[in-house]
């Protein structure tokens, strides 16, 4: 990033010398994600992360066909529910817009035969996360895609919690967009992508100069998106697996009561949904906090809200039990011992609470 910030300093659309140093940098960069992810180069639209992405993509879609019915998972991230939802309610009430949200089971995995059920000829798009945000269960998005495409809906994946936890192939999956944020594979904050399939006409959400083929308006951070293209292959998330195993294993030795969400469904390797019976998920992530630890109550960006995971209520469980969970996600630096740290954190902060409350054990 530095070395594109000094020597590629210029805009990417001038013709001149430092100009063309900084379109150079973009255009390697696009080739090093699109081979990633098995694209075409020009499938790759830089934006500023996934959920300018997701907006993108459901804007052109929903923007440009007659009413109809939007189908999707109550487990997404807000940052496709909400436009999903907004645009509902931008509408005339009489307009014939429907909005359906699938719910996961208690594995929390979404189940894909129920997703192909609510898709029909009056279905406008179709909308399912890679990888939840929250619990790390891997969704069945291969076989959505495959019904989409027989009865040719366009399919947009939020795959940003994908991205390097696993292979992911966007010629394979066959969808006809694809969300990528380059902060959760340790790159830089602020520049994600977005991936059309060749054919698929993409209108931009806020028009301006035509940058990224007339595709997403506005001039290419050139440092950050060097930094994307750095930082792809660089962390082993599959490496961190027994980290993560070993954290919940001896916390639900130590804890009575532990429920590890997701735990029996295919998961990314670092991270881990609990609850925590009897805790509440803010007040614990306080405390932990005073003792140094980073983790989050809900998704990270919405964890400032005092609301209920909307992931695990989906997931049939209860106001009060979906307040007592926390959200922990490893990262290269992390170690067994940090693991069993976090576990005596999570021991002493339940005591410290149990005194409080005046109850004993």
């Amino acid at each position: 990033m530095l070395q594109a910030a000094t020597e590629a300093s210029g805009n990417p659309s001038s013709l001149h010398w430092a100009g063309r140093a900084a379109r150079r940098v973009v255009d390697d960069a696009r080739e090093i994600l699109a081979r990633y992810v098995d694209c075409e180069s020009g499938s790759v639209v830089f934006t500023s992360g996934g959920t300018e992405s997701n907006n993108i993509a459901i804007h052109s879609v929903l923007s440009a066909c007659k009413p109809g019915r939007i189908v999707t998972t109550a487990i997404e991230h807000p940052a496709v529910l909400k436009p999903l939802q907004q645009f509902i309610d931008a509408q005339a009430v009489d307009a014939g817009w429907e909005l359906v949200q699938v719910r996961p089971d208690q594995s929390g995995v979404v189940d894909a035969g129920q997703m192909m059920q609510a898709i029909g000829d009056e279905t406008r798009l179709v909308c399912m996360m890679l990888v939840n945000n929250e619990s790390g269960a891997v969704q069945p998005v291969e076989q959505v895609a495959a019904h989409c495409r027989a009865h040719k809906v366009p399919m947009l994946v939020d795959a940003v919690q994908g991205l390097g936890k696993g292979k992911l192939n966007f010629r394979q999956l066959g969808v006809d967009f694809m969300s990528l944020s380059a902060h959760k594979i340790g790159g830089p904050k602020g520049i994600g992508a977005l991936l059309v399939r060749r054919g698929v006409k993409l209108h931009e959400l806020a028009p301006g100069g035509g940058q990224e083929r007339g595709r997403r308006a506005g001039t290419e951070n050139v440092p950050a998106i060097a930094g994307f293209a750095a930082a792809l292959g660089v962390i082993d998330f599959a490496a961190l697996a027994p980290v993560r195993n070993g954290f919940e294993q001896l916390l639900c030795e130590q804890i009575p009561g532990a429920e590890i969400i997701a735990a029996d469904s295919p998961r990314t390797a670092n991270t881990s949904l609990v609850l925590l019976p009897g805790m509440d998920g803010e007040t614990m992530l306080m405390q932990l906090d005073l003792d140094g630890f980073a983790v989050a109550s809900g998704s990270a960006c919405s964890s400032g809200k005092r609301e209920a995971s909307h992931v695990l209520l989906a997931m049939g469980i209860s106001d009060m039990r979906a307040r007592s969970s926390i959200r922990v996600s490893f990262g290269p630096s992390n170690s067994s011992q940090d693991a069993e740290a976090l576990v005596a954190a999570l021991v002493k902060v339940r005591k410290r609470l149990k005194s409080m409350a005046g109850v004993a054990g």
